[in-house]
């Protein structure tokens, strides 16, 4: 894609039916790659990225607390405005991640992120760990609609064996984010959530952040009624199910919480 700037070259579309997300070779470590896909349009500029950033700085030592000692947990950061770009050049350990602080131009690439995002995620790629790996979490965070052909990305997305398994998010941002769109990147409108002010927005990124990371680094063994063994696909559509059950009871406590004093907005 032109309108592509990496740190890395790896440039080869891969063939994501031969890429098996769930089959890897049992060992003791488990690998857990959490997604931030992040809106950097112009739109963002100001107080709403201002806020982000300081969100996300405090988020990171609480997810360093997310998943058991045997769970090798992995950042990767990708932004987009004009350009797609990522944080890192690899997934990072959390124990070793900085972030970065953004700045906010441009228009709004979400369909070349959803491609972008597509290419990397890949044994190939950005989830080569060696470990048994449980499926991504995938958390999008936007303000506006896209200027470009999301749903051609989207559908290349959708192609991808790791999207399918993968738990996803998304946080609306402001009066422009539509939360009908959301709800087809995260595939129900109960994954999504959205922020009208500074302090719903930290808020909301820590709930949906913390939730989707402690849900996608549990182990999980399902049967059903004649205790027969449900297959990974209902092992995904369980924890898919969790997640939006749990942000939306943790999103309605925060509600009751702060019903009185939330800030002014932007």
């Amino acid at each position: 894609m032109s309108n592509i700037k990496e740190n890395t070259t790896p440039d080869s579309l891969l063939d994501f039916d031969d890429d098996d997300p769930l089959g890897a070779t049992s060992v003791s470590k488990k690998s857990l790659v959490i997604f931030f896909m992040i809106d950097t349009s112009a739109s963002m500029r100001g107080k709403k990225m201002g806020e982000l950033n300081t969100v996300m700085e405090e988020l990171i030592p609480e997810i360093r607390r997310v998943g058991e000692a045997d769970t090798d947990v992995k950042i990767a950061v990708l932004t987009f405005s004009t350009d797609v770009k990522w944080m890192y050049s690899a997934p990072v350990s959390i124990e070793e991640f900085q972030w970065t602080r953004l700045n906010a131009s441009g228009v709004t690439s979400m369909g070349a992120a959803f491609e972008e995002l597509s290419s990397r995620m890949s044994r190939n790629s950005f989830l080569n760990s060696p470990s048994l790996s449980f499926a991504p979490v995938i958390f999008l965070m936007t303000d506006g609609y896209p200027s470009d052909d999301y749903k051609k990305g989207l559908g290349i997305l959708k192609a991808n064996s790791w999207y399918k398994f993968g738990l996803k998010a998304a946080l609306g941002i402001g009066d422009e984010a539509k939360d009908e769109m959301l709800a087809e990147f995260t595939g129900s409108p109960d994954t999504v959530v959205h922020a009208y002010t500074g302090g719903q927005l930290a808020q909301m990124i820590k709930i949906v952040a913390v939730t989707a990371s402690q849900i996608g680094s549990k182990s999980m063994t399902l049967s059903d009624e004649s205790n027969k063994e449900l297959s990974e696909e209902d092992v995904f559509a369980a924890k898919q199910k969790l997640l939006g059950q749990q942000i939306q009871e943790l999103v309605a406590q925060d509600d009751a919480n702060n019903a009185v004093s939330f800030d002014t907005g932007w």
